[in-house]
């Protein structure tokens, strides 16, 4: 039997000072005795002198060697800035986020509640890595009635489609490989594939979005994909005309050159007329069209779900690189949510999201129009989240934020979204979370200061 522990301390030879240093040490991480100043007194009788402090000035953290890969690794500009907007007096036109207000909270609580009373043991146990089946069934199915021509087998079911983008940069590219994406792109992204270390390529955009003509063989030869979002793109809100989409696919199929099409805000079109998504043109000329979707605009960000449509080999080794990720996406979530959508719930409920943001994007362009001065452009988006600005050239956007910050004002300055040379005079602002009033008065404080900057 071990003996037991008299709760004393184990001595520290003072014959090797190295020796000494590392058992101190290691016994300091456990909290197993004070470390003292100078040799360990030996054993005599007891003293009455008072006994020694612990040594702790400075509180003990563990670290150890990073991976090249996580060297490598920062902070989304975003989520920085998102600390700053926590200050409840601030008016944040920074976060790409839902409006509450359009959660359907509790058609969401029926929806577990259903399955908790009817398919617990089902809802509450491992399931398969591909996904709930009859929710990819239902992904198949809303994907066909917009033009595309995929099965249930073609979809992967992943845990919010930033895991998609995840995924697909460990199963798509090597270090150094060409990866094309627009100018600017969604920083999300370029975070996700940055990590799988690739040459990215910016490929030029106007005011209509990326240009096709833009994909040269130069340009695209040996590209492992080209990251795009034609529908109210992530940070420019500008939404790809069908012609440009065709010749975007037609490019795509003659170079050889996959496209991911990551199409999260597709649903959320107020204005205008709807495009065919680039996976139901694909089948006209050949091209490969990997889908990316998601709940989290149509339901909420939370759920975290999302899913990937791409060809069975594709979803194969997506399958396999995800099985080391997490193995599945949660079965109860995924239940529930098939739970929601399954018999037409969106049909409904997406119209009242869509009016909602409709009157968003009107107050901020409102806003815009009058309070920022002359020398300022900035997108009329059909749908979204989102307003990209143009700033006069001579106005650094991330000097206008620290100044804007001051004042309770806060908002994205676009350098970030940038793979390649920045456009320093750019920022996002994001409308649908902050009431009228407080857009209108953000948005005169940003156009004083705007006008305040020095030529």
């Amino acid at each position: 039997m071990p003996a037991k522990s008299t709760g004393t301390a184990p001595a520290l030879s003072t014959g090797n000072g190295a020796a000494a240093r590392e058992t101190a040490f290691f016994c300091r991480k456990r909290m197993l005795l004070p470390i003292f100043p100078g040799p360990r007194p030996r054993a005599g009788p007891a003293s009455t002198a008072p006994a020694a402090r612990p040594i702790l000035d400075k509180k003990f953290e563990p670290t150890c060697v990073f991976s090249e890969r996580a060297r490598q690794l920062t902070s989304s500009a975003i989520r920085e800035i998102l600390k700053v907007t926590e200050q409840p007096d601030v008016i944040s036109f920074a976060g790409g986020l839902p409006s509450p207000d359009g959660f359907p909270v509790d058609v969401v609580r029926q929806a577990y509640d259903r399955v908790l009373a009817t398919s617990a043991r089902t809802a509450l146990q491992y399931g398969p890595t591909e996904g709930y089946a009859p929710l990819r069934a239902w992904v198949a199915d809303s994907l066909n009635r917009r033009g595309a021509s995929v099965t249930p087998e073609e979809v992967l079911i992943v845990s919010g489609s930033q895991q998609g983008l995840d995924l697909l940069g460990k199963v798509l590219i090597d270090p150094g490989s060409k990866v094309l994406v627009e100018t600017p792109s969604y920083l999300g992204a370029l975070q996700s594939f940055s990590l799988y270390q690739p040459q990215f390529v910016s490929v030029p955009g106007d005011d209509g979005g990326l240009v096709p003509e833009s994909l040269t063989p130069e340009l695209a030869g040996g590209g492992r994909f080209l990251y795009a979002l034609p529908n109210f793109q992530n940070p420019t809100g500008r939404t790809l005309a069908r012609p440009r989409r065709e010749a975007l696919v037609a490019a795509a199929a003659r170079l050889g050159l996959p496209v991911i099409e990551d199409d999260p805000y597709g649903d959320l079109r107020y204005a205008g007329r709807a495009e065919p998504g680039l996976l139901a043109l694909a089948g006209e000329c050949g091209a490969n069209v990997i889908h990316l979707g998601s709940f989290s605009k149509v339901l909420a960000p939370g759920l975290r779900l999302g899913y990937i449509c791409a060809s069975r080999p594709i979803i194969h080794k997506l399958v396999q690189a995800k099985q080391a990720t997490d193995l599945h996406t949660a079965t109860l979530t995924q239940m529930a949510v098939h739970e929601i959508v399954k018999d037409g719930f969106l049909d409904g409920h997406l119209p009242r999201v869509r009016e909602l943001y409709r009157q968003q994007c009107g107050f901020m362009l409102d806003a815009l129009q009058r309070a920022f001065p002359a020398g300022t452009r900035w997108t009329r988006p059909e749908g979204g989240m989102f307003v990209w600005v143009e700033l006069p050239p001579h106005v650094d956007s991330a000097e206008l934020l620290q100044r804007a910050v001051r004042e309770k004002v806060a908002f994205v300055p676009g350098a970030p979204f940038y793979a390649g040379a920045p456009a320093h005079n750019t920022l996002r602002l994001s409308f649908v979370t902050v009431p009228e009033e407080k857009i209108r008065h953000g948005i005169a404080t940003l156009g004083r200061l705007i006008a305040d900057t020095p030529a």
